[in-house]
């Protein structure tokens, strides 16, 4: 039959679009992971949000990055409105993510396990658009906070139910809200104490102005934000409600369905959390769960990118052969596959350790310091594992429709938020050498894997020497915090029983092991396995 006019090709060896699937069925890891650590009565709604994040969230997670979030200061008539416009697609998704938890499930379920089912639910909710989970995450990690202080208890209750409300009308009108922060000051940046902004006090106890300037102010459309500002009697928490100015969107690399903002607060209202003087102690239960989140996001980023790039080597042809089939283009994926694993198997078991914290003081100190090494580790491996993830698509791993360029900028956003690399690792040493009882937690984990694989006994030898060091070269810090961290993926994989645990311990505990590349494994391992526990045939 002859060609149409113009038809010079038929198109062939492309893969379908990845959509419609199931993130939660498609991730056995994620799965054994719920159940390890606890969350097996929460199964069910993370079934169903596995479903819906794989169809709807994912494809509304394309069109809320294309239409970003625009600012308007000033109405038609010249009124100052301070005011976002987000496109209806960030609002699903931040419905979606209300609705079903991904901000609240820790607080509104009393049973063991809400921690790790909410940890699960927001890997989820990340894999299809990351944007929304910087304000999901902030009120999630806002509550505990705003339930120190007996004024704010309605607050706590709204921000933690499964309500999204984006009208801009009083909190007492809202079922639900959402709170974002504001700690972050141009002079200072990670160093918070020397933040400039003031608050005065008012004859009403408790209620200040604030007057200053935030250089980094996320999800500037809130109902409220948590901010640290110099009261008389040193720098406090408080949260602050309105009077500020929307000076201007932050034009990021990444995170392009979310507002990050730069403001002005010309005696706003506020009221104080906690004592004066304490800003820093009253946050550090958020600090913990932020960085949690930002492990869990890397972590998804992770998983979506290969999960990406597996699909696209199983259809794809060259050489007379699937991608997949190509021996280097085997030991990439297979490599990407245990870094993911181990990733999201870390990150799981500190959801654990959060979950336990308020009843298990061992508990409670493990989360404290494999938080912060999590945080460094994971976040620090997801631009070059994604960017590796993009090479096994070639030029279509650089094209919009194929997500990756997206995950790509999305991937340092969380090495840099919540505090970079260098101050997780310096906190890992200051944690170490004045709590003890971090120490004990991190050797006692660490332990409990030993005797079942040599390579790994044998690591963790160097890493007990390296603990008993009363005083570490803190400009080995990171040196120190990556050889923690990697430990602690090989204990917790040898402890779920994974069949990964001894390949990825071949390829990253051993003393001759290769240096942050991937695709240098052992060509004796069982890629086929890997590949079919990473993502199922299709």
């Amino acid at each position: 039959m002859p060609l149409p006019p113009f038809e010079t090709h038929v198109v062939q060896n492309q893969p379908p679009p990845f959509m419609d699937r199931d993130l939660w069925r498609d991730d056995g890891v994620l799965r054994e992971a719920v159940l390890r650590e606890g969350a097996a009565v929460f199964v069910e709604g993370l079934a169903a949000y596995g479903a819906l994040a794989g169809g709807e969230l994912y494809q509304l997670g394309f069109e809320a990055n294309r239409q970003r979030p625009q600012l308007r200061t000033h109405d038609a008539q010249g009124n100052r409105i301070d005011s976002v416009d987000f496109h209806p697609a960030y609002h699903r998704l931040m419905h979606y993510g209300k609705a079903q938890g991904v901000a609240g499930l820790s607080w509104q379920s009393a049973q063991p396990g809400a921690h790790v089912a909410r940890a699960a639910l927001s890997y989820l909710h990340h894999q299809a658009e990351a944007g929304t989970s910087c304000p999901l995450t902030m009120t999630h990690a806002a509550v505990p906070v705003l339930r120190q202080s007996p004024a704010l208890a309605g607050w706590a209750r709204k921000a933690a139910a499964p309500v999204y409300d984006p009208r801009d009308v009083p909190v007492s009108d809202k079922a639900g809200i959402t709170v974002g922060m504001g700690m972050t000051e141009k002079q200072g940046g990670s160093d918070v104490r020397a933040n400039t902004t003031t608050a005065t006090p008012l004859a009403t106890s408790g209620e200040y102005r604030l007057v200053g300037h935030k250089w980094f102010f996320s999800a500037p459309m809130s109902d409220g934000w948590l901010v640290l500002a110099q009261a008389p009697d040193g720098l406090s928490c408080f949260l602050r409600r309105n009077d500020f100015r929307l000076m201007r969107l932050k034009d990021k690399l990444g995170d392009w369905a979310n507002a990050s903002s730069e403001v002005e607060f010309c005696g706003a209202w506020a009221q104080r959390v906690g004592e004066e003087g304490r800003g820093v102690a009253t946050i550090i239960e958020m600090v913990m769960l932020t960085r949690l989140d930002c492990m869990l996001g890397s972590a998804a980023q992770m998983r979506m990118a290969l999960a990406q790039a597996l699909h696209y080597a199983r259809h794809r042809r060259s050489f007379g052969k699937r991608l997949v089939e190509h021996p280097l283009m085997t030991n990439v994926l297979a490599d990407l596959a245990l870094e993911s694993e181990a990733a999201t198997t870390f990150a799981l078991r500190v959801a654990r350790a959060v979950d336990a914290a308020e009843l298990d003081p061992r508990q409670a100190a493990f989360a404290r310091i494999a938080t912060a090494l999590g945080k460094f580790w994971i976040c620090k491996r997801a631009p070059t594992f994604i960017n590796e993830a993009q090479e096994c698509l070639g030029g279509a791993g650089y094209i919009e429709e194929s997500m990756l360029p997206r995950l790509y900028r999305q991937a340092p956003l969380n090495s840099i938020w919540e505090g970079s690399g260098n101050l997780q690792c310096l906190d890992v040493l200051r944690a170490l050498q004045r709590e003890p009882a971090t120490r004990t937690a991190l050797l006692r984990e660490l332990e409990h894997a030993q005797g079942r694989y040599p390579g790994y006994d044998a690591a963790l030898q160097r890493g007990q020497r390296m603990l008993a060091d009363p005083r570490p070269d803190e400009g080995a810090a990171r040196q120190i915090a990556a050889a923690l961290a990697t430990l602690l993926q090989a204990a917790a994989l040898l402890r779920a029983d994974s069949p990964s645990a001894m390949p990825f311990i071949a390829a990253r505990l051993a003393e001759s092991a290769p240096g942050p590349c991937y695709g240098m494994l052992p060509a004796s391992l069982p890629f086929a396995r890997l590949f079919e526990r990473a993502l199922p045939t299709d």
